[in-house]
């Protein structure tokens, strides 16, 4: 998983974004965060059981579907199911290892 430093992602709330099969991250600082690295990891994970391009069809619909409802942009991307796994689980540095496929849909 090569982690590639772009200090133009755009958006002043994007630090990192999982791309497959890199991790983009605006300052090099974040290298050094291993729970960062996990959730981005755990983005990466996800993307491969979708088989990429789905992954990110869903995860567009679902935000959008959540902006409807929360009515609330930050609400709405933490409520994602893909978020709300990578976040609740970023602590565990283990999660990778012993994470069932399709784990993201139990946070639907």
């Amino acid at each position: 998983m090569p982690i590639v430093v772009n200090k133009y992602l755009i958006g002043r709330h994007f630090v990192g974004i999982a791309l497959w099969p890199f991790i983009v991250i605006k300052d090099p600082c974040l290298k050094k965060d291993v729970f960062f690295i996990n959730h981005e990891r755990i983005h990466l994970r996800q993307q491969v059981e979708l088989l990429v391009l789905p992954f990110y069809i869903i995860y567009l619909i679902e935000y959008l579907v959540r902006l409807i409802y929360y009515k609330n942009s930050q609400e709405a991307y933490r409520n994602i199911s893909f978020e709300r796994e990578a976040y609740a689980q970023e602590g565990n540095l283990a999660y990778l290892k012993e994470r069932k496929w399709w784990s993201f849909i139990t946070y639907l």
